[in-house]
């Protein structure tokens, strides 16, 4: 029986539980991250040095926090089936046309807050941390007339009934990785790897790919504003991409499509494309940018 290494977080837990339940069994080893609590990175470390040391022998990321590159002798050894990447947007509005002038929104994400003020100049966005019951509860307390989360991440924790409405990929592009579950592994572990296989989704390893190699070839964070949503089918991929200021006030978007047998060679393609139209420029000044 597989030890799967995860946060400790709720969300995480019932992530990793869902692979556990794919695999037919499997202990959840919660990682510790002992480091600075202002870098959003310590939980995948914790993660990660749970595999290093042998304490766990698959690690449970949701794949839009895992940075393009990992650690020597660690590698992403498969993905289940993707939840929807769709952003969602909870408060009092069916759409974002029916939001009201000036609504306060909280998002600690720059790439959300960019295309939120490249659609809405006249929101109020805030930054919003903590994890999802935390969230919502200051939405409840009336810190905020808004927020926005990954639709993903309020489904598998059963409040879906929360979300307002989801926006569309060309409105708000997602993360890369948003709503897949990585599994990663030690290089040399082949049972490990076997059995991440073994659940892991063609069309989710595909998209991930695709996205991961356009942040990798644009050499960016999960703290940089960029979206990126791949789509993989009848043996093509299709990609779409977006850069922008955290203002809102400039912004590119460019799509790109290839041959799904090589998404790796399409997300670079994209990124080659982004780039040509200024992304980035305008990445490096959202890196120096006052918010």
């Amino acid at each position: 029986m597989a030890r799967l290494a995860t946060r400790g977080s709720k969300l995480a837990l019932v992530q990793a539980q869902t692979v556990a339940d794919l695999l037919g069994g499997g202990d959840l080893i919660p990682a510790s991250s002992d480091d600075d609590p202002g870098d959003k990175s310590r939980f995948v470390r914790g993660v990660e040095r749970e595999l290093l040391e042998g304490r766990a022998e698959i690690g449970v990321h949701s794949a839009k926090d895992l940075p393009a590159q990992m650690p020597a002798g660690l590698l992403i050894a498969g993905a289940p089936a993707r939840e929807a990447p769709q952003d969602a947007w909870i408060g009092d509005a069916s759409t974002l046309d029916e939001v009201r002038e000036g609504a306060r929104v909280g998002t600690s994400s720059l790439r959300r807050r960019a295309q939120l003020l490249a659609l809405r100049p006249d929101l109020q966005v805030s930054e919003l941390h903590g994890n999802v019951d935390t969230r919502l509860r200051r939405l409840e307390e009336g810190e905020l007339d808004a927020i926005v989360l990954a639709a993903a991440g309020l489904r598998r924790l059963g409040r879906e009934d929360a979300i307002a409405f989801t926006f569309e990929s060309a409105e708000m592009t997602p993360a890369a990785g948003q709503g897949i579950l990585a599994l990663q592994a030690r290089a040399e572990d082949g049972a490990a790897i076997e059995a991440a296989g073994g659940i892991s989704d063609a069309r989710a390893m595909a998209e991930l790919t695709a996205e991961r190699a356009v942040v990798a070839t644009l050499d960016a964070t999960c703290n940089t504003p960029l979206g990126v949503h791949a789509r993989a089918g009848d043996g093509r991929i299709s990609i779409e991409g977006f850069a922008g200021l955290p203002d809102g006030s400039e912004s590119v978007r460019e799509s790109h499509e290839g041959d799904a047998a090589d998404p790796a060679a399409t997300g670079e393609e994209l990124a080659e494309k982004l780039v040509a139209a200024g992304a980035a420029e305008i990445l490096r000044r959202a890196d120096g940018a006052n918010l």
